[in-house]
């Protein structure tokens, strides 16, 4: 069976090494365009391409979808089957190409968190399961029949970013079970249930990660790790902004007022919540590298 995949960043590089890895015949790799990217602005490479390029893997990294070139270019690999791991949205013309189809692998248990930030939004929602679902691709975004899935608890200490590597390799897993179901043609699809209260997972902006200590102390809790490391829940000290990767959490009432922090300007720099305290662990000050707090307060007078 020959397979186009479609991705471009680190989590989809797992399952292109695992579909690789599994023997398919990867006919052609779809990835984004180089960016510019750093203080030089040189041409960045995606992860997915990176992979391709040292595996000896045809890559493709159309501008546009529908540009007639890439069309006449992705229909000569004659592939079977393709499949989606993080990448953006297809026209038809690109997802109904194939004779058995597009799959997609998406980080939620569908129908829940559909949309583009569902790692993010569990944790921050305070889910305590998660997981990675396979479904056939069709018009509306995250709505096709569903092949598999799998779930993973989410502990409390879990951020976005740890979430992310668990959902990863188990996605990996899910993408090889389900071609081979499909190779096989012993798959079923299971329409995703349409009478249940969904739970959205929509793209996050930048006023959305400003911390508001105001808030439940839990709520803030999730809050800050759902958005670590990426895209960074901050809040704003001495005029600058503060970044806040890492944290803890004290679940007793404060005795100062909710947005104000203590310090004993050595080990220590938690902020008031509404009802109890966060701890600073890891966090970066405009202008500064990333660092621990013992490390931050030697260095900054509060």
């Amino acid at each position: 069976m020959k397979i186009v995949f479609m991705g471009t960043p680190d989590f989809a590089v797992a399952s292109l090494a695992a579909l690789k890895n599994a023997g398919f015949d990867i006919v052609g790799v779809v990835t984004a365009a180089d960016k510019p990217a750093g203080r030089g602005q040189k041409l960045s490479e995606s992860a997915v391409k990176k992979y391709a390029v040292e595996n000896g893997l045809k890559v493709l990294q159309p501008l546009k979808l529908k540009d007639p070139a890439f069309i006449e270019e992705l229909k000569a690999l004659n592939a079977d089957l393709q499949v989606v791991v993080a990448f953006r949205m297809l026209p038809e013309i690109v997802w109904n190409m194939p004779p058995k189809g597009t799959i997609n692998l998406h980080g939620s248990l569908l129908p829940q968190y559909r949309g583009a930030a569902p790692i993010n939004h569990a944790i921050i929602n305070g889910e305590k399961e998660s997981g990675v679902t396979t479904f056939f691709l069709k018009q509306e975004i995250d709505t096709g029949d569903v092949i598999l899935s799998a779930s993973t608890p989410i502990t409390e200490e879990d951020t976005a970013g740890t979430l992310h590597d668990k959902l990863m390799n188990i996605g990996a897993e899910l993408i090889v079970k389900t071609v081979k179901s499909i190779e096989a043609g012993s798959y079923t699809e299971v329409p995703q249930p349409m009478d249940t209260e969904l739970k959205a997972a929509p793209k996050i902006f930048k006023d959305f990660c400003e911390i508001n200590w105001k808030r439940d102390n839990q709520v803030v809790y999730n809050h800050i790790r759902g958005l670590s490391p990426y895209p960074t829940a901050f809040t704003f000290l001495n005029e600058k902004t503060l970044k806040v990767f890492k944290i803890e959490k004290e679940d007793i009432n404060p005795n100062i007022e909710a947005g104000t922090f203590e310090t004993d300007g050595k080990t220590f720099l938690k902020f008031a919540t509404n009802n109890g305290y966060i701890k600073l662990i890891e966090l970066q000050l405009e202008g500064k590298k990333r660092m621990q707090v013992d490390e931050f307060l030697r260095g900054v007078r509060l």
